[in-house]
């Protein structure tokens, strides 16, 4: 008998991928007939690189240097590519690492307060089902609560009216002792807690920050003249300049 032996291969491969942009590896599998622009298109998202900028090299299983998949209507299994092969992907065109540096992605931040009014929230849920800290409370204290808290913003928002920015002032917080004098430097909402604030430079080093909290700055002096207090706590008036060294010398 005789006849002719006919020889398949398999149409799909394989393959890892590796950048010089990124540290990490992934395994995944492409259509041999996939042309080298397509294929490019399709590791953009895997290595983070541009497929306008990028360059692909083809790799051994034991990393060696096979070639480089550089003719873009070229078809993939054109080339010989296996299984377990590397496609190792380089555009200089980026910084390494660049891909995987979050603190280049903008946070979202939200309010004490705007996180208070969303129903769809953690506290939210655990307020309806009564869970954790809100197992004990009972809805028309819960209701009394809110309308204390809108009730006392009311009244904040009343006493800001009257205090502006740039103006001198006298801070007497009877939890925080002594008397300070300073300049007004900030009026309104915070994300550090709810309510209305009045942010204050100092003219001593009395306070505990630099008008930033938690990353956000809302003025800026020098470290510990600048603090935060309610408004009921704030005269704002003809208040000189008094410092200790000046007292001494009367």
């Amino acid at each position: 008998m005789s006849g002719n032996i006919e020889v398949l291969t398999q149409s799909y491969v394989n393959v890892f991928i590796t950048s010089n942009l990124t540290s990490f590896e992934a395994q995944k599998r492409f259509e041999k007939d996939i042309t080298i622009a397509a294929l490019k298109g399709k590791l953009e998202l895997i290595a983070g690189a541009n497929a306008n900028s990028m360059q692909l090299q083809l790799l051994s299983k034991e990393g060696k240097l096979v070639g480089n998949l550089d003719n873009d209507d070229a078809l993939l299994g054109s080339y010989p590519i296996d299984d377990n092969m590397k496609i190792h992907v380089v555009d200089n065109s980026k910084g390494k690492g660049e891909f995987e540096d979050v603190s280049q992605v903008e946070k979202y931040e939200i309010s004490e307060e705007e996180y208070s009014k969303r129903s769809d929230s953690v506290r939210a849920f655990k307020m309806r089902n009564k869970l954790g800290n809100f197992k004990d409370v009972d809805p028309e204290e819960q209701a009394k609560r809110e309308a204390e808290r809108k009730a006392a913003e009311e009244k904040e928002a009343e006493l800001i009216a009257n205090i502006k920015e740039g103006c001198r002032c006298e801070v007497d917080n009877p939890s925080n002792p002594p008397k300070k004098r300073g300049t007004v430097m900030y009026v309104g909402k915070t994300d550090f807690k709810p309510g209305f604030w009045v942010g204050i430079q100092y003219d001593e080093p009395l306070g505990k920050n630099d008008g930033s909290v938690k990353g956000r700055r809302y003025f800026s002096c020098e470290p510990k003249y600048g603090g935060f207090v309610k408004p009921q706590h704030v005269t704002v008036g003809h208040f000189p300049v008094e410092l200790e060294e000046e007292m001494d010398e009367m």
